[in-house]
């Protein structure tokens, strides 16, 4: 059986209030135009999530109400606070407890960049892939029948993306 990660860095947030609190910030106006165009794309490429698992900072939680919109109301949506600002090893164990597949992790740099280099047998042929900008989405697949018996190394990369690239092609 084949299993598949989706997995989103927040869109691009505001660092207008300088006096705010980092889990509190709010999506700027290119993030609330990224995270509907990543939706958008991933759902015409057939990456449509059954199971969302989501850091509780605001600006994940604001990419996944903008995106959600363009999946069925099936989706289940979990909240976690373990993946605010979590480190690869702690990823890995949120998804290990994940049930559905294809999950949609939500999540914060640096982990999320590192996260995914590590899940991956080789890395995508992509010049962004390293900085895992902004609503940067991968879709990975792994060989295993259940979340518990994934490891690191063992994923293969199936699409890569940011949003600029979508910009271009409009």
């Amino acid at each position: 059986m084949t299993l598949r990660l989706i997995l989103v860095r927040h869109a691009k947030s505001s660092w207008d209030d300088p006096l705010q609190d980092d889990h509190d910030r709010v999506l700027n106006k290119r993030g609330q135009r990224a995270a509907p165009a990543i939706a958008s794309w991933l759902n015409q490429h057939g990456h449509v999530p059954a199971e969302v698992v989501s850091s509780t900072a605001r600006r994940t939680l604001e990419t996944w109400d903008r995106m959600a919109p363009l999946f069925p109301d099936t989706t289940l949506m979990r909240r976690e606070p373990a993946l605010y600002h979590a480190a690869p090893e702690q990823m890995l164990e949120v998804l290990r407890h994940c049930a559905a597949s294809p999950v949609l992790m939500l999540g914060h740099n640096p982990g999320i960049g590192e996260f995914a280099a590590r899940l991956l047998a080789a890395p995508p042929d992509h010049r962004d892939f390293t900085r895992y900008p902004t609503c940067a989405t991968l879709v990975a697949e792994f060989e295993g029948r259940d979340w518990a018996d994934i490891d690191f190394g063992a994923g293969s990369a199936v699409d890569f993306i940011v949003p600029r690239e979508l910009q271009e092609a409009e």
